[in-house]
């Protein structure tokens, strides 16, 4: 009766620590990273005006990342540091816009007037925006109806007017990239580009996906306009294989911020911006 009871102990005792062994074995096969595992950047951008203490995320916002390290990079980098800044007011007030329509702009931060919806109170009373107003004037004419000229009035706008910034934009975002060839959009296109974009959402959330390991630089390339002040940001980051979006984002931040949500996140895990006043505009 001893034996048998026994051998029973010993052999629930084995078959225990087999399940055990396979489990372990199981769990290790579960979490191992494959060598060629692909990683995430995820990017929180949120910056700070004021005394600093309450931060805010930045919509879109067009940030690329960048293989190879900060010294790797270091002829492009400075190259961006040394291009003269000229901001969305200069240029409009360069064309002869009107105050107004620079407010326009300025109240959500528009490169254009496709940034967001033109409404009654921009074309009519106090607060209209005279080039709105010529141009509902002409299309009222053309589709004959007032509210259908307002929802079209971009295509009685002077090109300079409704996108002439944003191409400037884009012009000089060009010039600083012709040495990097294309940039791409995709994950499949990064295979042939040394540069990748991404834009943040209405939250500052920017996600750069599908990324093979190695060193890659974070930056905005132009300089963002903040208030009176320009950021750019040029940070070295580690991508690891198997590196997920959920883990690590990083914060891409400015130098004044100070609020208590983003005060933990240090080191390698923050991307703060070298910041510059805005600069003058010319004098016409």
């Amino acid at each position: 009766m001893t034996r048998t009871v026994s051998r029973q102990i010993i052999s629930f005792t084995f078959g225990f620590m087999l399940l055990a062994c396979l489990a372990l074995v199981e769990g290790q096969t579960q979490t191992a990273t494959p060598a060629d595992a692909r990683g995430v950047i995820r990017l929180r951008v949120r910056v700070a005006l004021g005394d600093g203490t309450k931060a805010k995320g930045i919509s879109r916002k067009r940030f690329f990342l960048i293989k190879g390290s900060l010294e790797e990079n270091k002829s492009l980098i400075e190259s961006i540091k040394q291009r003269s800044v000229i901001s969305r007011d200069c240029y409009y007030r360069g064309i002869g816009a009107s105050a107004a329509l620079i407010a326009w702009l300025k109240q959500h931060d528009c490169e254009s007037v496709y940034c967001r919806e033109v409404e009654q109170q921009d074309v009519e009373g106090t607060n209209a925006v005279p080039e709105f107003q010529h141009a509902v004037t002409a299309g009222e004419k053309e589709f004959g109806s007032r509210d259908l000229a307002r929802k079209w009035l971009s295509v009685n706008l002077a090109d300079n007017i409704k996108n002439g910034f944003y191409k400037r934009q884009q012009q000089e975002l060009c010039a600083v990239l012709s040495a990097l060839c294309l940039v791409a959009t995709s994950a499949d296109e990064l295979s042939k580009s040394r540069v990748m974009s991404a834009m943040t959402d209405v939250n500052g959330t920017a996600y750069f996906t599908d990324l093979e390991k190695g060193t890659y630089v974070v930056s905005n390339i132009l300089q963002t306009e903040l208030g009176e002040v320009t950021e750019l940001w040029s940070c070295e980051v580690t991508v690891k294989a198997g590196d997920l979006a959920t883990e690590k984002p990083l914060l891409i931040t400015n130098p004044r911020n100070k609020d208590p949500k983003d005060k933990n996140i240090t080191g390698a895990r923050r991307c703060v911006s070298v910041e510059s006043p805005l600069p003058a505009c010319p004098a016409r």
